[in-house]
């Protein structure tokens, strides 16, 4: 068996507070990992800023890595564990800026980012869209990230599975009321990859918006192992066993029985 521990966060950032923000994720990595050992905590899209922050995003937006992944990084190496978690970063040209994903692990390295790729509504306004998927290999197995509104395109998960990813993290900032759309979508992508889900979605409201948590961890045949149903903040903590994704991929036959030559128009433009 590859036991590993998970836990998602579903935490309320405030707008435009990188320092405080952190600080409460410092605070959430010391509660969960007194829990009991973690392998692996999850946390929400753009938690360190906050989403409606427009123009600001700009000045927010950090270096990866920058002060913000070497504190976080920081905390993975003093509680052992790795991390994920959403934030603004920005390339070498200063005025481009991306919605995205960065991993940390438990011996305190960058271990790698995900740019968003699907911007949705003003995200459009503020980002550049990310060009590639990415599958991280960590220390207990393969490990794909995706944000948002990434969840809604199967394509994304399916080329991280393809890649080889046993694991798929969902870093949301999923709104209300589409809480039903982000449960379907979650469970969705675990049955069609036999894959496990951990998804994490923040809570809270802001200008406009206001965000629904429901995070939740589920297995390759959509068993949930760890569910927040409740809209506050708090984390979801479970074991999985990632040695059930081959079982179960085994039995079901989903990557081996698929006919690629017959999906060109997956492909092609609307």
């Amino acid at each position: 068996m590859r036991q590993i521990t998970v836990a998602t966060v579903q935490m309320h950032p405030q707008l435009a507070d990188v320092g405080g923000n952190l600080g409460q994720m410092s605070d959430f990595v010391a509660q969960v990992c007194s829990e009991q050992p973690v392998d692996l905590i999850v946390f929400p899209e753009l938690i360190t800023t906050g989403y409606e922050c427009g123009v600001r995003f700009t000045d927010l937006a950090e270096r990866v890595p920058g002060p913000a992944v070497n504190l976080m990084a920081r905390r993975a190496e003093e509680f052992d564990v790795h991390i994920a978690f959403g934030m603004v970063s920005k390339a070498k040209v200063e005025s481009i800026i991306y919605d995205a994903a960065v991993l940390v692990g438990p011996d305190g390295a960058l271990i790698g980012q995900y740019q968003k790729v699907h911007l949705r509504g003003e995200e459009q306004l503020a980002f550049r869209p990310g060009y590639r998927y990415r599958v991280f290999e960590t220390s207990f197995g393969q490990l794909g990230l995706m944000i948002g509104w990434d969840l809604a395109f199967p394509e994304v998960a399916r080329s991280m599975v393809l890649d080889g990813a046993e694991l798929l993290c969902v870093l949301a900032n999923w709104e209300a009321p589409h809480a039903a759309e982000w449960r379907t979508y979650v469970l969705a992508r675990a049955y069609e990859n036999a894959c496990f889900v951990a998804a994490a979605n923040r809570v809270g409201e802001e200008y406009t918006y206001s965000f629904f948590g429901r995070s939740m961890i589920v297995g390759p045949r959509g068993a949930p192992y760890a569910t927040i149903d409740e809209e506050v903040e708090g984390y979801g903590l479970a074991t999985i066993d990632l040695d059930e994704v081959r079982a179960y991929r085994e039995e079901f036959q989903f990557l081996q029985c698929r006919q690629p030559q017959t999906y060109r128009a997956v492909v092609r433009r609307y």
